[in-house]
């Protein structure tokens, strides 16, 4: 399976043209399935989840113009006989994973059986992640909590570091979780910009120090794509690459 890890979505035409490529066609010839279940953590989730898929969201993924469009909501899919829907997946060009909270959309990836079907996918297939959808995508990533969230069998992720956030005014805790290894480095998006100020490049330099794999920070103009396990990365903004 192909990736391509954004920030923030198809924000310009270097990341379009880098969704295209690896699609092989035509986005108006491919059948995309989007992913909106990172949202629901955050307050007003359900909303944002439809503006997403309306279009309506600052961060352009469904509104590209696919041929088809479907919702696969991963916390539905533990209650659903997998013959419904995982044919559904494997004949997707595009799966769309939205932004979120990357550590509970981590493990509805694992608890809906997503996780372990992606590597069975066709190679040609295309995994595109926003934000929390594309941390997900790696095989152990990081992210700022005020409190660590719970799933139901205990917390989601080990915490790591306390850290005061550039105001001064509240600690974070910086959470260590595990994703779906579709990948073999970490991503820490929305580097430095204004409403994310956790990502701030020493913040992010922070964050990778306590990652076992190459960290890319990337600004909402990037994105990495990724075939036969070579990444490349594409931008019209800035990025910076940590070693572990």
């Amino acid at each position: 399976m192909r990736a391509l890890l954004t920030s923030s979505g198809i924000k310009n035409d270097s990341i379009r043209a880098a969704l295209v490529d690896l699609l092989g066609k035509p986005i108006a010839e491919c059948n995309a399935l989007f992913v909106p279940t990172a949202i629901y953590p955050f307050p007003g989730g359900p909303g944002m989840a439809y503006r997403a898929i309306t279009g309506q969201s600052a961060s352009p993924l469904c509104e590209l113009g696919w041929k088809s469009l479907g919702v696969l909501e991963l916390t539905a899919l533990p209650s659903i006989d997998e013959a419904a829907w995982v044919p559904t997946v494997r004949d997707a060009d595009a799966l769309l994973f939205w932004g979120g909270d990357p550590l509970f959309l981590a493990q509805w990836m694992r608890r809906s059986g997503l996780t372990a079907l992606l590597p069975t996918l066709r190679p040609e297939a295309v995994y595109v992640g926003v934000s929390a959808g594309s941390i997900a995508a790696t095989s152990t990533f990081v992210e700022t909590y005020e409190e660590p969230p719970r799933g139901t069998d205990g917390p989601l992720g080990s915490k790591d570091v306390v850290f005061t956030t550039p105001e001064g005014d509240v600690d974070r805790i910086l959470v260590t979780g595990q994703g779906a290894g579709l990948v073999d480095f970490a991503v820490i998006p929305h580097l430095d910009h204004p409403h994310h100020p956790d990502a701030s490049l020493p913040n992010a330099e922070l964050w990778a120090s306590h990652i076992p794999a190459p960290t890319y920070a990337i600004d909402d103009e990037t994105a990495l794509k990724v075939v036969d396990g070579v990444t490349e990365v594409v931008s019209e903004g800035r990025w910076k690459l940590f070693q572990p």
